[in-house]
């Protein structure tokens, strides 16, 4: 448990940091921006996720895959709503390879 509230703070910490250097326009994550996280989130959020969508794939694409994958067994995407599950079959059903141990 106390890691968990260790993660969190991190991720707080993070976020506040990323509004101040940047004013809170956008976030950004594995060179994805604010509006292709948002475009993706459909997918990878539980009970009823849909198919990506070509912005999502789009975003996806340009995104750094192995950056993203770090983050399959991290406790932050559930506590942001995703399933780390349904973000881990992204790439595949955008029609991208995911990295080596993905």
């Amino acid at each position: 448990m106390e890691e968990r509230k260790w993660v969190v703070m991190v991720v707080v910490v993070v976020v506040m940091g990323c509004c101040m250097w940047k004013g809170c326009n956008g976030l950004s994550l594995c060179d994805m921006n604010e509006e292709g996280l948002e475009a993706c989130k459909p997918s990878v959020t539980e009970p009823n996720p849909v198919d990506p969508s070509p912005k999502c794939c789009k975003a996806l694409a340009g995104a750094d895959l192995k950056c993203l994958c770090s983050y399959k067994n991290s406790s932050t995407l559930p506590f942001l709503g995703i399933d780390p599950n349904l973000a881990t079959s992204l790439p595949a059903k955008c029609n991208l390879t995911p990295p080596d141990n993905c």
